[in-house]
């Protein structure tokens, strides 16, 4: 879990990313829970859209899929979900909070 200060400056900086997936009507498919993963091992933030079509809440469909990508939800904005996971790799730079 994040401070309120923490999590104000992870959406501060995802608020110049743009969303690198979505979530549709197919739902969440293995082939999207790889490809975010990938995401965040290399840039540890990500924005994701959340399609009308994909039939939940944002905030439910931005839950389950942190847990399949065992990620924190930094924010869910509007149709927008922000995730953060720490990068594994040891050479990564990190952000720092």
């Amino acid at each position: 879990m994040f401070t309120s200060k923490q999590r104000a400056n992870l959406k501060a900086m995802a608020s110049t990313l743009k969303p690198i997936g979505q979530v549709g009507k197919e739902g969440i498919s293995p082939n999207l829970v790889e490809g975010l993963s990938d995401a965040l091992e290399a840039h540890e933030l990500i924005k994701v859209t959340l399609l009308p079509a994909a039939g939940e809440d944002g905030k439910g469909l931005a839950a389950e899929l942190a847990e399949l990508l065992h990620a924190e939800v930094v924010a869910v904005i509007g149709r927008k979900a922000i995730f953060y996971r720490r990068s594994s790799r040891k050479n990564a730079e990190h952000i720092k909070f």
